[in-house]
């Protein structure tokens, strides 16, 4: 995925589910031992009930997911996207993509500078979408064809 630092855009490796682990057990029974493993924090609860997760999910997450695979999420910039400026002079600033531009590898955007809306032609690896997180492109991953975009 791609984040902004200080550094300016750059594209780093998350897991799927961050900080989750699935566990195969009748949780109620086994809540305290669970609860006392390094490295949890909380177990999640809806209504104070443990969600379950079907099995059938978990054979098709692990069908699609092998251990150390990686998804390579690829940004398409479309006209509206809500963007963040990465690099340059309008680093740290929010605009709007008003046209891609992929032949040239860039993308033009509207920026309000000075209170007047400007239209700015950068580089597409100098923005950034501000919905990139996992939940946002989990539509993306249930795609048809996103197993395509898989790569070991």
């Amino acid at each position: 995925m791609e984040k902004i630092t200080r550094r300016g855009l750059v594209r780093v490796t998350e897991p799927l589910f961050q900080c989750y682990i699935f566990i195969h057990c009748v949780v109620e029974e086994r809540v305290n031992e669970i609860q006392h493993l390094s490295g949890v924090s909380k177990l999640v609860q809806f209504g104070g009930k443990f969600p379950h997760v079907a099995d059938a999910i978990i054979e098709d997450l692990q069908a699609c997911f092998g251990r150390d695979d990686l998804i390579s999420l690829e940004t398409r910039l479309s006209p509206g996207d809500e963007v963040t400026v990465a690099t340059g002079a309008f680093a740290g600033m929010s605009a709007q993509v008003l046209k891609n531009l992929p032949a040239k590898k860039r993308v033009q955007i509207l920026l309000d500078i000075l209170g007047r809306s400007t239209t700015v032609e950068v580089g597409s690896e100098a923005v950034m979408l501000k919905k990139n997180t996992l939940a946002d492109l989990a539509p993306f991953l249930a795609a048809p064809g996103s197993q395509e975009r898989v790569r070991a």
